[in-house]
């Protein structure tokens, strides 16, 4: 008994240890977005002269700032993020069925390639995915670099890999039978998807969504390098380097306008966890 104890004492230390070295870095966010410029330079870790007052006063300098223009970045990771999401829950529901529903060796390498894209740094392929936006929207007509259909295009195919493998795990347990049924009854097979399959899928899609949610709201490398710095449809994390000179860097700005980017995640976050846990068990049991 004394060391099933002991063995819970110190897992629950390595935890708090864990969660620390995880959070510090949020933390130091946090605490310097209520302090000035020199308060910070003077010693980031320090309490001293944070205050709430001093937060409003640097919300409002980065919500008015001319360089940075908050609500139009706002608006732009705000769309990418929903039509992205949409696509890639939508997409990714019909293409994680079919991979299931046909066992044959062409659905096998399909999801294996799916699978195997995951482990792709995309550091490897950045480069080559400009120039070959570039052809693509040469040959298509549309503008695929420095555009936010482009983004939201690059967005669903990093994204579909983990949102197929997440759900096809999901439907791999869903009875045959109900699809049987509605093919008896006449249903078509966009039918039998979109009224009995898909709504099925709901608490796995809202984990899925949460997921590549946060990851697409909070994604700095991909919008910077489609879009670019002066791109006037930039996200927020890129509309962030505004506060950022060559020779000066406004740290009261960039922390605190990277806390305001932050709060929407962190609250759909708080209020949908319990979704995501319950979207993930599923998937593992089915």
């Amino acid at each position: 008994m004394k060391m099933k104890t002991s063995r819970m004492v110190t897992l629950m230390i390595v935890a708090i240890l864990l969660a620390a070295y995880i959070l510090f870095p949020f933390a130091l966010v946090v605490l310097n977005s209520f302090k000035t410029q020199s308060a910070i330079v003077s010693n980031p870790i320090s309490f001293a002269g944070a205050s709430f007052k001093q937060f409003a006063s640097n919300a409002s300098s980065v919500i008015n700032n001319k360089n940075f223009v908050f609500w139009h970045a706002f608006g732009s990771s705000t769309l990418v993020t929903i039509i992205s999401l949409v696509l890639l829950a939508v997409f990714g529901g019909m293409a994680a069925w079919v991979i299931c529903r046909n066992k044959t060796r062409w659905s096998t390498v399909i999801y294996m390639v799916f699978i195997s894209s995951m482990i792709i740094p995309f550091q490897v392929v950045m480069l080559p995915l400009i120039a070959t936006f570039r052809e693509v929207g040469k040959f298509v007509g549309l503008g695929m670099n420095g555009t936010l259909p482009g983004l939201i295009f690059a967005y669903c195919g990093f994204g579909g890999a983990m949102t197929v493998f997440i759900l096809t795990g999901f439907i791999k347990g869903i009875p045959y039978e109900l699809e049987e049924a509605a093919a008896i009854d006449g249903c078509s097979p966009e039918g039998t998807f979109f009224r009995i399959i898909f709504p099925l899928l709901k608490p796995t899609i809202v984990t899925v969504t949460i997921l590549n949610g946060m990851w697409i709201w909070n994604d700095y490398l991909l919008p910077s390098i489609l879009l670019g710095q002066n791109n006037p449809n930039k996200t927020l994390p890129v509309a962030v380097q505004a506060f950022v000179g060559s020779f000066v860097k406004s740290w009261d700005m960039i922390l605190t306008a990277a806390l305001l980017a932050m709060i929407p995640m962190i609250v759909i976050f708080l209020i949908a966890q319990k979704h995501i846990m319950d979207g993930m068990v599923q998937g593992a049991i089915k």
